[in-house]
């Protein structure tokens, strides 16, 4: 069974140490490597399910911790995490980083990391890949109109099949594709635009262009690793507050790639897993 790689423990004492993402200008200055080690206290924690993880979300908000902050901290250790991979594998600045996000909270973390992207030097196609005209809720929405008027991100809407294969005509352009569609696994057939955006990104894998799913990949149930069709396969996938418990089954982790495990601000009062 696959888990998260383990840490030394002064590498968990440093982490204790180290400031929350949207606050830590250092994490772009550092390699996957640097990240793990700096995000180690995370790592270190017990795997929990998507259900507790969501109980400590709703536990944290009560105590104050602002969900839009959470979200912010999200969705740049993401953008950390991406501007790494691109540097390693000699891809950053190489074409376009194009996002892929659903119409969800998973989707308002994937436009977090399209802003921090931009900001950090790249360009960025961020895909609003939904049948609805606007992200659902509050703090995705507003993380959606942020990005209007930013010079390096374009922003487009794909609602339906066909809009998608539009998309992916210059798919092969793009230097890292980011899997922001769906949070949480999915029970039966994925249904359009999303399923024709999990094949683009697919087809684009096999040819050698890296995928970074945010929680989880889109399809992978994050407590039990089951997979619904067609599913996501990631180079990388970046996780919050604890390892889950789907991530470190055998196919969970197999189709999440390399994890890395990222605070977000949750308090230990809030953490009950």
């Amino acid at each position: 069974m696959a888990t998260p790689e383990s840490v030394p423990v002064e590498a968990a004492e440093e982490a204790a140490r180290s400031p929350l993402p949207a606050d830590d200008q250092e994490i772009w200055r550092l390699d996957l490597r640097g990240l793990r080690r700096r995000w180690a206290q995370a790592a270190a924690r017990s795997p929990i399910s998507a259900e507790a993880m969501r109980g400590a979300d709703r536990r944290a908000q009560a105590l104050g911790v602002p969900s839009h902050r959470l979200m912010e901290h999200a969705g740049t250790a993401v953008a950390a995490a991406v501007h790494a991979l691109a540097v390693d594998l000699d891809r950053w600045e190489h074409g376009p980083i194009l996002v892929l996000c659903g119409p969800g909270n998973n989707g308002g973390d994937g436009f977090v990391a399209a802003r921090r992207l931009a900001r950090a030097g790249a360009d960025v196609v961020v895909a609003l890949i939904a049948t609805e005209a606007r992200p659902r809720g509050a703090d995705a929405a507003r993380n959606w109109d942020r990005l209007d008027g930013d010079h390096r991100v374009k922003r487009v809407q794909a609602s339906v099949a066909r809009d998608v294969t539009v998309l992916g005509q210059g798919i092969g352009k793009v230097s890292v594709i980011v899997d922001a569609l769906l949070g949480t696994g999915v029970r039966g057939a994925l249904r359009e635009p999303i399923r024709s955006a999990v094949e683009m990104t697919r087809r684009a894998r096999a040819t050698g262009i890296p995928v970074v799913s945010i929680d989880t990949p889109t399809a992978v149930d994050l407590s039990s690793g089951e997979a619904s069709e067609p599913v996501v396969g990631a180079d990388l996938t970046v996780t919050f507050h604890r390892p889950k418990t789907g991530l470190v089954t055998t196919r969970g982790a197999r189709l999440a790639g390399r994890i890395l495990v990222a605070p977000i601000g949750i308090p230990a009062e809030a953490d009950r897993g």
